[in-house]
C-alpha cells in the first residue's frame, strides 16, 4: 500500500492547470451508453472513479479507445444488460447514474447499491421517485431491479434538489415519450455540462443553469464530441493550498465564472484572489482574518445547493479558516459523517470544537504539526495534505487511494509548486 510523505514549511508557487471535472466526466460517460454512434469526450480526468466508470460502461457493451491526451471515443453498438460486478459498482457513488441511460435505451436494468465516500446516510429515495414517475417499475431488495415497458414523460418535482437524481431523470427522460419537466432540479456546473452534452447529441433540453428542466423526448440520438470544463473542486483545493503555505500560484484555466460563491465566502476568511481571463492568482500576502457578523457575532459559513457554497469545498474551507485569525462557525447539515475528519485536525494542533456532527467551531489561527494520518474520504484526504503543506514536519497520509479516487497526478503537481512530497510504499 502507498502513501504520502510530505515536509511541511514550504510555501507553494508556481503555475498549475486543473484536469477535468470528475463530477462532469462519470455522468457523461454514463449518458453515451444512450447512443450507438461514436462518443468523443476531451479533458477526461484519469482517476480512479473515472476508471471504474470507464469498466462499468465496458461491462455494459461500450467499446472505448484511448486517442492520448485525455481524449477517448466511446462507442455502444448494443447494450448488453447483464448482472453488474457489485465490487464494481461499490467502488462508486456514481454507478447508480447507470440506471436512467440504460432503463431509457434498454428497458430494464438489474442495479447493485452503489458505494462512494462513507460521509453520512446518502438516499437513493430521489432517483426512484424519479424514475417511477416516467413510468419504471423499481423494486429493491439488496439489489435494484428496474424496468419499464415504455418511458413516458412527466411533471416530476424532485423532494430534493439532488445532483445525481437530476442527472438520472434527465438521462431517462430524454428517450422517453413526449415532455417531461423537472422542477427543484439540481443545476450545478457539471449538471449544465451533462445537459450542454445531451444537446450536442440531438437531445431538447431547455432551463439548462435554471431550477426548472424542461425536456422534449427524442427517439435516439447521435454521436457528437464535447470537451469537459476545469474542475472547480481541484481549482478551490489549489488554492487552500497556496494560502495555508503563504504562497503564490497562478491556475490556468480555472472556471472562474462559476467560483463568485466561493470567492465571498474566502473573503469572510481573509483571502483574496486575483482573474485573469480565465485563469486565476492567489497572492502570497493574505489578510487572514476572519470578518466578523455586522453585530459581532461569529460568522457561520452554511452549505448548500448550488449556486450557495458546496458540501464537497467543506473539509478544504474547513482546513484554510485554522489559518485565520478568529472564530467561524462550519454548518454542513447534508452530510452526517462530513465533519469527523476534523479530529485528524485536532491531533495536528488546530483548535476545533466538533458542536454536533453537522457543525464544528474553529478558532485559529494555529501551528499545525506532522502527524500520522489516514484518509478517510476523498475531500477530507486533501484536506488533510493540505494541513501537512503547512505543518511543522513531516506527514505520512495512509489510503492514499481515496485522495487518487478524485485528484490526477495530485503529487506531481504539488510537487512542480515547490511541495516536498514522495509517494512511498509502507
Amino acid at each position: 500500500m502507498e502513501e504520502f510523505v510530505i515536509e511541511g514549511g514550504y510555501p507553494l508557487t508556481g503555475e498549475v492547470t486543473p484536469s477535468g471535472n470528475k463530477n462532469a466526466a462519470l455522468p457523461l460517460l454514463a449518458a453515451c451508453l444512450l447512443t450507438e454512434k461514436p462518443v468523443v469526450l476531451h479533458n477526461v480526468p484519469q482517476i480512479r472513479d473515472v476508471l471504474a466508470m470507464r469498466k462499468l460502461i465496458e461491462s455494459l457493451g461500450s467499446e472505448v479507445e484511448d486517442l492520448g491526451g485525455n481524449s477517448w471515443r466511446i462507442t455502444t453498438p448494443l447494450l448488453t444488460v447483464s448482472h453488474l460486478d457489485p465490487e464494481l459498482c461499490r467502488r462508486i457513488r456514481a454507478s447508480i447514474l447507470i440506471a436512467g441511460p440504460v432503463l431509457a435505451r434498454a428497458g430494464g436494468i438489474r442495479l447493485p447499491p452503489p458505494g462512494g465516500d462513507v460521509i453520512g446516510r446518502r438516499r437513493l429515495d430521489t432517483h426512484i421517485l424519479a424514475l417511477r414517475a416516467l413510468g419504471a417499475n423499481v423494486v429493491y431488495d439488496r439489489v435494484f431491479e428496474i424496468d419499464a415497458r415504455e418511458l413516458t414523460g412527466a411533471d416530476i418535482l424532485l423532494d430534493e434538489a439532488s445532483v445525481t437524481a437530476t442527472e438520472n431523470a434527465v438521462m431517462a427522460a430524454v428517450l422517453a415519450k413526449g415532455m417531461t419537466q423537472i422542477r427543484n432540479s439540481a443545476s450545478e456546473p457539471h449538471v449544465q455540462e451533462l445537459c450542454q452534452f445531451l444537446n450536442i447529441l440531438g437531445a431538447k433540453i431547455e432551463g439548462i443553469g435554471s431550477n426548472t428542466l424542461r425536456i422534449s423526448g427524442v427517439k435516439k440520438l447521435a454521436g457528437g464530441e464535447f470537451t469537459i470544463g476545469p474542475d472547480l473542486l481541484e481549482v478551490v483545493s489549489y488554492i487552500g493550498a497556496a494560502v495555508v503555505t503563504k504562497g503564490e500560484i497562478k491556475i490556468h484555466n480555472a472556471g472562474v465564472k462559476h467560483l463568485e460563491m466561493v470567492a465571498q465566502v474566502f473573503r469572510r476568511l481573509g483571502i483574496e484572489w486575483t482573474v485573469d481571463g480565465n485563469d486565476l492568482i492567489v497572492p502570497a500576502r493574505q489578510s487572514l482574518l476572519i470578518a466578523s457578523d455586522l453585530d459581532g457575532a461569529v460568522p457561520e459559513i452554511k452549505t448548500n445547493v448550488w449556486p450557495a457554497f458546496p458540501t464537497d469545498l467543506t473539509s478544504i474551507a474547513i482546513t484554510v479558516a485554522t489559518q485565520a485569525a478568529g472564530s467561524v462557525l462550519f454548518h454542513d447539515w447534508m452530510f452526517s459523517g462530513r465533519m469527523y475528519f476534523t479530529d485528524k485536525l485536532v491531533g495536528m494542533g488546530a483548535r476545533i470544537i466538533l458542536c454536533d456532527p453537522y457543525r464544528v467551531l474553529i478558532q485559529g489561527p494555529t501551528q499545525l504539526y506532522a502527524e500520522k494520518l489516514e484518509s478517510p474520504d476523498i475531500r477530507a484526504g486533501m484536506a488533510l495534505m493540505l494541513a501537512s503543506l503547512a505543518a511543522k514536519g513531516t506527514s505520512k497520509i495512509r489510503n492514499i487511494v481515496q485522495i487518487e479516487r478524485g485528484y490526477e497526478r495530485v503529487d506531481e503537481k504539488l510537487r512542480m509548486l515547490g511541495a516536498r512530497i514522495t509517494r512511498e510504499t509502507e
